[in-house]
């Protein structure tokens, strides 16, 4: 196989071919290291490579599928993750100037169970500086989407959604507070997947949020996010969060098959007054619903009246989570943070008790209000975002009200769903006539607590059934 072209191959069609020994771990390691070299320049996706660290995995990977000890379907594919995860004896910088050197001295459980899977470190990706969301951030400049340079790759696994896209891994994890796993997957083109809240372990990742963070994968392919999010799921004794509940083949859930599945509509999440959703994304979405439909799902209108709340209600969360965490940074360094970082946690800072407590109690109805219109359904479909990706401004900042409370408009249909701990996941369905080839559009699936096979079989079968997914960005 011509070695530039394995890049392009999904990590489950990679992992294949490795176990076939078709592939060696290091031609697939050296291929999307000479792609890195090649388009990294233009995406500014990676904050660190690690090629020396790479080679080392991918001939230990070699060496051990030679003698029989195969480890799974990610044995040898080359992955990266979202610099706020820590990896030992490599830095983790989480896009910070005050810790640009700081080299952990331990891997974080999800990285643990890559390894443990066999996969092969690339490096680590670039993300808003602190997991904050504002993509001009980032110490080491912006990532930049592969579908046009000048587009925002979606906050705040900036890295995870444009070096995914770009092929230059085979499957990344981000970190999702607000969205930031789904944001750059919609943005991106990709499939993202914020899983239910507790399903895996945040054990060594420096967090934004206690009570929303988790780990995710953003992926290719619906397949790829399915072992991903299988590998890096379950208990983990170092973190009490975790939910001690098995973990599911979730591959074997890719059955192509949803026949009687019903589907939730929330009617909230095509108001342009409520949301700001833009009528193109509205209509690429409720013509995904019809692909559904066609499928033989059963489609119906639900409500979730709080909707248009929910991102004010969890930056009242988050952000004083946020600034909690190092306030003698604040207090000591501020000059060393971005100015909107350094201007979002003085505001956080301030935020009065009473604020955060009633965020707490508006967050338990909001869950209560999307486990209800779940109740006779069993999955939830509508916008990610409420239009494609943005031109970003390298001077952007918050100069109004007005412009403060559209971001919070925007971050309504993916706020609601971290706020509740539902699993949710974003997938190409369309692109609009803009940029040099058209930018991604998406769908957002949610499902019960726990119960991600549901929204990854909805999504495989979506996937199967249209051909967005085999388009590639003109990069």
């Amino acid at each position: 196989m011509d070695r530039a072209e394995i890049p392009f191959l999904t990590a489950v069609e990679l992992g294949d071919l490795i176990r076939k020994r078709e592939v060696s771990p290091v031609e697939a390691t050296e291929a999307y290291l000479a792609r890195i070299e090649e388009i990294e320049p233009k995406t500014n996706a990676y904050i660190t490579v690690c090629d020396d660290e790479a080679r080392a995995a991918a001939r230990q990977a070699e060496q051990e599928i030679a003698g029989g000890n195969y480890r799974g379907v990610l044995h040898g594919v080359p992955v990266a993750v979202k610099d706020q995860i820590h990896t030992k004896g490599i830095r983790t910088t989480i896009a910070s100037r005050m810790r640009s050197e700081h080299i952990s001295e331990e891997d974080a459980t999800v990285v643990t169970k890559l390894k443990e899977a066999g996969t092969v470190l690339l490096g680590k990706l670039n993300m808003a500086e602190m997991a904050l969301g504002d993509p001009m951030n980032s110490a080491f400049g912006p990532a930049h989407n592969p579908w046009d340079l000048t587009r925002n790759p979606g906050t705040s696994s900036t890295g995870s959604g444009a070096a995914t896209s770009a092929f230059l891994c085979a499957t990344s994890l981000g970190e999702d507070t607000a969205g930031s796993i789904r944001h750059p997957a919609a943005s991106c083109g990709l499939v993202g997947l914020r899983p239910s809240w507790g399903r895996v372990s945040r054990y060594r990742v420096d967090g934004a949020s206690w009570s929303v963070d988790t780990i995710g994968p953003i992926s290719r392919s619906v397949a790829d996010c399915a072992v991903t999010i299988r590998t890096i799921a379950g208990y983990d004794p170092n973190d009490p969060l975790t939910r001690n509940v098995p973990v599911p083949d979730y591959q074997r859930a890719l059955t192509g098959d949803i026949r009687g599945l019903k589907v939730g509509v929330p009617k909230e999440c095509f108001d342009p007054d409520e949301v700001g959703v833009t009528q193109e994304t509205a209509e690429s979405v409720r013509e995904a619903i019809e692909v559904l439909k066609r499928l033989g799902a059963e489609v119906r209108e639900v409500s979730i009246p709080l909707t248009r709340h929910a991102g004010a209600i969890i930056r009242g969360i988050t952000h004083p989570e946020r600034v909690s965490i190092h306030p003698e940074w604040l207090r000591d360094r501020g000059e060393d943070y971005h100015y909107n970082t350094r201007v979002a946690f003085m505001t956080a800072n301030i935020i009065p008790a009473e604020f955060y407590y009633k965020a707490q109690k508006l967050r338990v109805m909001i869950r209560q209000q999307v486990l209800d219109a779940l109740q006779d359904v069993d999955v939830l479909a509508q916008p990610c975002s409420t239009a494609p990706a943005a031109v970003m401004d390298p001077n952007m900042h918050v100069e109004s009200k007005e412009q403060a409370s559209k971001a919070l408009v925007e971050a309504n249909l993916r706020s609601i769903f971290s706020l509740a701990g539902t699993p949710a996941l974003s997938i190409l369905c369309g692109f609009t006539s803009d940029g040099p080839g058209g930018l991604p559009q998406a769908l957002q699936l949610v499902a019960k607590p726990f119960d991600e096979e549901t929204v990854l079989r909805t999504a495989h079968a979506y996937e199967q059934n249209t051909e967005w997914h085999l388009r590639r960005p003109p990069i």
